[in-house]
């Protein structure tokens, strides 16, 4: 039997400090992450790799604010989901690039997945989790508006959004038949 392994990935592990955050360097990170899971799976791994988003999510609400007089925006969920596909992407391609550069047979796929928590979660209430970039008070005062939750940081304003604990994945069948 296989030794099993579960890696994850922070949002910020795809954006580092001081980075623009376009998706060439989030790329290029993704890349020499996948050169550290490939020596995982070279020492008999089987890996699931999961991983954070509020970067990622945060641009994709600041988008949508942006281009709100051009096309509809999405609710915070589509945007998750939304993430999820794109930071899937880069993973399930960078991996499998650097496991062909290693000689590894290996297949690797991305799956977004969706995660149950409790409807009365107290987080749902009173939102913590901070997403996407930082606002000056000015600019703050209009997201808040626009119904955001905000907290205030020592680098500025931040939206926040609900991070309720995870009950259960709801496709964990379907990966534990692809480990």
């Amino acid at each position: 039997m296989k030794k099993k392994a579960v890696i994850a990935l922070g949002g910020n592990a795809l954006i580092k400090d001081g980075q623009e955050g376009n998706i060439h360097e989030q790329f290029e990170n993704t890349r020499n992450i996948a050169k550290s899971i490939v020596k995982i799976i070279k020492d008999g791994w089987n890996v699931v790799i999961t991983h954070g988003n509020g970067p990622q999510v945060g641009a994709i609400l600041l988008q949508n604010d942006l281009a709100k007089d051009v096309t509809p925006s999405m609710p915070l969920g589509i945007c998750v989901a939304e993430s999820e596909g794109f930071i899937g992407y880069m993973i399930q391609q960078c991996l499998s690039n650097a496991l062909k550069k290693a000689g590894v047979d290996k297949p690797v796929v991305a799956l977004i997945t969706q995660v149950l928590v409790d409807e009365d979660d107290p987080s749902f209430k009173e939102p913590t989790k901070p997403i996407g970039p930082y606002y000056n008070e000015k600019d703050a005062t209009e997201v808040l508006k626009e119904g955001y939750n905000m907290i205030r940081q020592a680098d500025g304003w931040r939206i926040v959004v609900p991070s309720p604990d995870p009950k259960s994945i709801v496709e964990k069948d379907i990966i534990k038949q692809m480990l």
